[in-house]
């Protein structure tokens, strides 16, 4: 019985024959090998549009609070305004209220009902 076949598990070589194949025998893996000496042009494109990319996804969420605050001012002056518009209409009910409680024998035509 050999001792290379006890010390060894079994498939192993298979795997260092897979192994071997890849790494120096496929392109991809020898340019990423060549790459680390001197950078390609496609490497430098792809590193400078992940860069813009990640650039532009700071300058949005940085952004993104200032549109919401301005958005939550515009909001806060509309409603602002709405509540001023109906105090002022409130004022202009309870006016018209107090004339037409105050003076029903003072139409023309209306039926006296004063208590009486």
């Amino acid at each position: 019985m050999p001792t290379e076949d006890v010390a060894r598990p079994t498939g192993s070589v298979a795997v260092e024959e897979n192994t071997d194949e890849l790494t120096h025998g496929e392109a991809p893996f020898r340019d990423a090998e060549n790459s680390h000496s001197k950078p390609s042009a496609d490497h430098l494109t792809l590193l400078r549009e992940a860069s813009e990319t990640s650039t532009r996804e700071i300058d949005d969420l940085i952004n993104e609070p200032e549109i919401l605050r301005e958005k939550l001012r515009t909001d806060a002056n509309c409603i602002q305004q709405d509540i001023l518009r109906h105090a002022e209409l409130s004022r202009h009910v309870m006016r018209l209220t107090a004339i037409v409680s105050e003076s029903p024998g003072k139409i023309p035509g209306a039926p006296d009902i004063t208590p009486g």
